[in-house]
This record gives C-alpha cells, sequence and structure tokens, in this order.
C-alpha cells in the first residue's frame, strides 16, 4: 500500500506547521535495541479495512506465550500526515510487548497524499476510529483483552490518539462538512452505524499516552502548513493544498479546522470524564514545543480531566522512532527507553494486571 519512494524517503516530517529547514535527516532502517524480555510473536500487514480502496494494514506484536489475555495498546504512528508507515514504530512497538508485556497494533492509515492526493483530514481520523473498532473486535483472537485498551502515538499520531479520546461520540454516516462536524470511521463492525457507535460509547478505551502531540491544526494552517512553502508536501509526493480539498480553506471556515484540533475539543469532566492521560515532549523540541503541550495539558486540567505530564530534559523530536536521526541528534537506544518504560508504568496502572 505504500510506494518504495515514500519508504525510501525515512525521514520525519519536522514541524506541524511545514515550515522548517529540515535537511534529509536520515534514520536508521533497522532497530537495534534487543528486545531481551520476552520473546515476540509479530503478525504483519494484517488487513483491517479498505478505505476508498486503499488496503489498510495493522501489525499485531505480542508476547509468543501468552498464559492470559493482556492489555491492548495501539499506535498510530507519526509523520506530519504525509509521510511514513507504521513500521516507524517497529523499535517502540516490539519494547512495549516484550518490556510491558502487552499485545500492540500498530497500525497503519491513509496519508493526506494518498487516493492521489485527496485524502482529507477527517478520512485520516475516520480511520484512525475504524481502526480501533477493528482492534476492538478481533484483538481477541491475538491474546488481547478487548476491554482493557490503550491509544498512543507521537506528533501526528499523538493527534490522532487525542482525537480518538475527544471524537468517539462525534460519529455520523454523512460526510464530514461544516454543517456536520463528526467523523465516519472507515471500518464499521457489522449491524453497527457510526451513530449507534457513539450513541453507545463503544470507542471508549482505558488510557492514552500522547508523545510530543500536535493539538492544534488550526493554528498551523494559519501558520503555511498547506501552503507550497511547506517542503514536506513535496516529500509525500503531493501537491500543496487545503487538507479538506479544494473548496475549504481556513480563514472561511475555522470551524472544520477547529473540530479536527484537540486542544478546542477537550469536554468538562462534569459533563464526561475521560480516561488518564500522560502526555509528554522532550525540552529541546522546536516541532512540537512544550510550550504547545502544556498548552494542552493546561486545557484538560482546566476542565478537571486526569492528566499526568513529563517534560524530559535534553530530548528532541521524534525520539520513539526507529534508530538514529541525524538532523534533531536522536537515536532510539539511548533516548526512547527511559521514556518507554514511564509509559509502561502508566499504563500498567491504569490498565491494570490481570487477576
Amino acid at each position: 500500500m505504500f510506494t518504495a519512494a515514500r519508504n525510501s524517503l525515512l525521514i520525519f516530517f519536522l514541524g506541524v506547521c511545514g515550515l522548517s529547514s529540515a535537511g534529509t535527516a536520515q534514520t536508521s532502517p533497522t532497530p537495534s535495541l534487543d528486545e531481551a524480555s520476552r520473546p515476540l510473536r509479530i503478525q504483519r500487514d494484517v488487513r483491517w479495512t479498505t478505505a476508498a480502496g486503499m488496503p489498510l494494514t495493522v501489525d499485531i506484536v505480542a508476547p509468543e506465550i501468552i498464559e492470559r489475555s493482556l492489555p491492548v495498546v495501539v499506535i498510530y504512528h507519526g509523520g506530519g500526515w504525509l509521510i511514513n508507515d507504521n513500521q516507524i514504530m517497529n523499535s517502540t512497538a516490539r519494547y512495549l510487548a516484550s518490556h510491558g508485556n502487552f499485545v500492540v497494533a500498530n497500525m497503519n492509515y491513509r496519508l493526506l497524499g494518498d487516493n492521489d492526493n485527496t485524502t482529507t483530514m477527517d478520512d485520516i481520523i475516520g480511520d484512525a476510529l475504524g481502526g480501533l473498532l477493528w482492534v476492538k473486535e478481533n484483538i481477541a483472537h491475538y491474546g488481547g483483552d478487548p476491554t482493557r485498551i490503550a491509544v498512543t502515538g507521537d506528533s501526528a499520531g499523538g493527534h490522532l490518539s487525542a482525537m480518538v479520546l475527544l471524537a468517539a461520540r462525534r460519529l455520523s454516516s454523512e460526510k464530514f462538512s461544516p454543517s456536520n462536524l463528526a467523523f465516519r470511521p472507515s471500518y464499521i463492525p457489522p449491524g453497527k452505524t457510526p451513530e449507534q457507535i457513539a450513541k453507545e460509547d463503544s470507542l471508549r478505551v482505558q488510557a492514552a499516552v500522547l508523545s510530543y502531540g500536535s493539538f492544534d491544526i488550526f493554528q498551523s494552517a494559519l501558520k503555511g502548513f498547506e501552503s507550497p512553502n511547506n517542503f514536506f508536501w513535496q516529500m509525500g509526493n503531493a501537491k500543496a493544498r487545503g487538507i479538506f480539498g479544494e473548496t475549504y480553506r481556513v480563514e472561511n471556515q475555522p470551524e472544520l479546522y477547529k473540530a479536527v484540533s484537540p486542544i478546542y475539543l477537550v469536554p468538562e469532566s462534569a459533563d464526561y470524564r475521560l480516561p488518564p492521560v500522560f502526555a509528554h515532549v522532550g525540552s529541546r523540541d522546536t516541532t512540537t514545543p512544550p510550550t504547545a503541550v502544556e498548552a494542552f495539558v493546561t486545557r484538560l486540567r482546566a476542565a478537571g480531566q486526569p492528566v499526568e505530564y513529563k517534560l524530559y530534559p535534553g530530548k528532541n523530536h521524534a525520539f520513539l522512532d526507529n534508530g538514529c536521526n541525524e538532523y534533531l541528534g536522536t537515536c532510539f537506544d539511548r533516548d526512547a527507553p527511559d521514556t518507554l518504560d514511564d509509559m509502561i508504568g502508566f499504563l500498567q496502572r491504569t490498565l491494570g494486571e490481570q487477576e
């Protein structure tokens, strides 16, 4: 489903605004950290749906020996909604499965340049929601417990994880539009409608880890995300355009852009209590800087929602990706394990141990 040209880039999207001059930072294609805790069983390219004629797949990473159903972690990869696929998160998926004793679903979703550059941001969110519905319906076949699921992702994947929390009850059978700010999952269980799924809160998860996430697409669009000056449209082999197609622009339809921006969607806890959230970012991150992540955390706290926050001194962006990124000065083996251990501790506390 992903072109060789895209996979050969191996460059993480820098800047949710797409305005940074990033050069050509290379990422090592092969993880080097040894998953020594538990041997793993990995099932690659499991097709979970076809969206607009495009097959979408997931890799299931789990301990080889499962004596009882395990908590589940669903991963959405980063890449600015324009580049990368789930392989960029291989090391993180393996670490969580081997060191944390989780069943991990490492998801693929459409990118903005897919389907001849017609995919829209609401389509991508629909893929994130649909992938989670598929996991809930099928993960027991892989040793996972569908009643104990967490979502996670970095950068753009952090955005999608946050949208899973905040869009789960805003579903519709109709197309997303200025008059219908609700999403249609790209996979819907047989016999269900999006409206039923929303009413039953079927997409609710038990925890979320948001890794240096992008939480304000509205501001990103105002600062030039859709502009040809954003070089990463070229990196995704796509012509710059509006993220909702050529019809809409942020200046004229701000409500569309705010509807896909988590920072504007946080409910008061008295109205709806979100599951526990762990948000984190590196102190040297200029792509999704601490001030931006902290603004979202502050909004969660002001609404009375359960959130933990940690700033990692000296870390830059994308340190949960495979290998080393020379431009950012990050290496998975050096920079990721302590954060992943913190994530595992949070997930074990929130998802609980099987009794």
